[in-house]
C-alpha cells in the first residue's frame, strides 16, 4: 500500500500535509521539490517520462499541489493557476461560448464583476446579477437554453453573504446549469461546496490557501471526470499556469490551513461582537453573528464562520476612509486572507470597478481581514481608531 492509499481516508488535517506529498523517492525530501524546469528529457520520440514534456503542460511540483487540492476539497480534479482571475477565465471560456449566460451574485468581488463586464461580455456572455440568498431569485435569473452557469461566493466579497448552496446546487441542476462556488472566503477547511452538490470550485489560492501574502495563484477543483479533462485541456491550451515556485508557496500555505482558519476565526468573531457593541459602527456583517441574515444558513453549511468582517460607519464615506487611515496594526492594503490583519476600502479599493453598476458596494463600508495577532491588540487598534 502506497503512503497516499494509507491517507485516503484521513482527516483534512492530516491530507492537508500529505496529499500529494510523499517523501521525494530519490532523496527522501519531505517537502515536494521545486522543479523550476521548463523542459524535460524524453524516453524516445513522443517517449514522455511519468507524464511530462513541457512545464506549461505537466510539472511535478504544479501536481502535488493539484493532487493536494482535489483531495482537501473531496474532488477528482484540482488545477493550479497564476491567479484566481486566471482561473475564473479558463472556467468561463471552457463551460461556455458565445452567447451563453451566467447568473453572478449581486455582491461579487470587484475583479469578478470586471471579468463578466468588461472583457468577457465583449466575447459574447452574457450575465445577470441576483441575490444569491434567495434561491427563487436565482431561479428568475436563469435565461432557459442560454444559462450555463450559476456562480456564487459564500460568504461573499465584501457583504459576507450566504447562499445555501445545497438549494442553489438544486436550482441549477434542474435549469441545466452548473453551479460554480467561489470558496476563497471559507476555505475547503470550513466548507466543501463539492458534498453540498456544487460542481465547481473556484479559489483564489493568493488568499488563505497561500497564507502569508507572498504569492499569487489560483485553482478550480471538480468531482466530473469528463468536466476536469475538458478544464486540464484549455488550461493547457490557454496558458495561465502555476509557476513551479508559487505552486510550491501555496503547498506550503495549505499545511497550516486548519490551525490558521481556527485563529482567524475566533478574532473575527470577536472583533464582529465589538463591533456590533460599538456607537459608531452602524451594521456589521459577518454570519458568526446570531442576528446575521446568513448566520443559519452558514451554520449549516460551514464549521466555522470565517475570518473576514465588513461594516459601516456612522458619519459616511469620508470617516469610513479616515478610520481605515487611522489603524496602525491593520495595515490598509488590498487582498485578504494572510496570517496579518488588513483594513481598506472596499468602494475605492478592491471594487472600485463595480462603481455606477448595480453591483455598487456602500461608500461607508470597511472591509476587514482579520489576521492571527493578538486578539487583545487587534482590539484595540480597531477600538482607538474608531475614536
Amino acid at each position: 500500500m502506497s503512503a497516499s492509499d494509507a491517507h485516503a481516508n484521513a482527516a483534512f488535517e492530516t491530507l492537508a500535509i500529505h496529499a500529494g506529498q510523499d517523501p521525494d523517492p530519490l532523496t527522501g525530501a519531505v517537502v515536494p521539490p521545486i522543479y523550476q524546469v521548463s523542459t524535460y528529457k524524453q524516453d524516445g520520440v513522443g517517449g514522455l517520462r511519468n507524464g511530462y514534456e513541457y512545464s506549461r503542460s505537466a510539472n511535478p511540483t504544479r501536481k502535488a499541489l493539484e493532487d493536494c487540492l482535489a483531495s482537501i476539497e473531496g474532488g477528482r480534479t484540482g488545477l493550479a493557476f497564476a491567479s484566481g482571475l486566471a482561473a475564473e477565465d479558463c472556467l468561463l471560456r471552457t463551460v461556455c461560448v458565445p452567447g451563453d449566460h451566467v447568473v453572478i451574485p449581486a455582491d461579487a468581488y470587484g475583479g469578478t464583476f470586471r471579468l463578466f463586464s468588461k472583457v468577457l461580455s465583449r466575447w459574447g456572455l452574457g450575465w445577470t446579477a441576483a441575490n444569491m440568498s434567495d434561491p427563487a431569485a436565482v431561479r428568475a435569473a436563469v435565461v432557459p437554453g442560454k444559462t450555463k452557469a450559476i456562480w456564487v461566493e459564500t460568504p461573499s466579497n465584501p457583504l459576507l453573504g450566504i447562499a445555501d448552496i445545497a438549494a442553489l446546487a438544486g436550482v441549477a441542476h434542474e435549469t441545466g446549469s452548473l453551479l460554480v462556488v467561489d470558496n476563497t472566503f471559507a476555505t475547503p477547511y470550513l466548507q466543501q461546496p463539492l458534498a453540498l452538490g456544487a460542481d465547481v470550485v473556484v479559489h483564489s489560492t493568493t488568499k488563505y490557501m497561500g497564507g502569508h501574502s507572498d504569492v499569487v495563484g489560483g485553482a478550480l477543483v471538480v468531482s466530473d471526470e469528463e468536466l476536469g479533462s475538458e478544464l486540464a485541456y484549455h488550461q493547457n491550451a490557454m496558458g495561465a499556469v502555476a509557476g513551479p515556485f508559487d505552486a510550491w508557496l501555496v503547498l506550503r500555505g495549505v499545511k497550516t490551513l486548519a490551525v490558521r482558519m481556527d485563529r482567524h476565526c475566533s478574532n473575527a468573531q470577536r472583533i464582529a461582537e465589538a463591533l456590533a457593541a460599538h456607537s459608531k459602527v452602524t451594521a456589521v456583517h459577518y454570519p458568526g453573528l446570531p442576528d446575521d441574515p446568513g448566520h443559519e444558513v452558514a451554520a449549516k453549511q460551514m464549521s466555522g464562520f470565517g475570518g473576514m468582517v465588513s461594516f459601516r460607519v456612522a458619519g459616511g464615506e469620508q470617516e469610513a476612509v479616515d478610520i481605515c487611515g487611522r489603524t496602525e496594526l491593520f495595515t490598509l492594503g488590498e487582498s485578504l486572507g494572510g496570517v496579518e490583519s488588513l483594513i481598506e476600502h472596499p468602494g475605492r479599493m478592491t471594487h472600485a470597478s463595480a462603481a455606477g453598476s448595480p453591483l455598487e458596494v456602500p461608500n461607508d463600508l470597511i472591509r476587514l481581514s482579520v489576521g492571527i495577532e493578538s486578539i487583545d491588540d487587534l482590539l484595540a487598534d480597531l477600538l482607538r481608531a474608531l475614536g
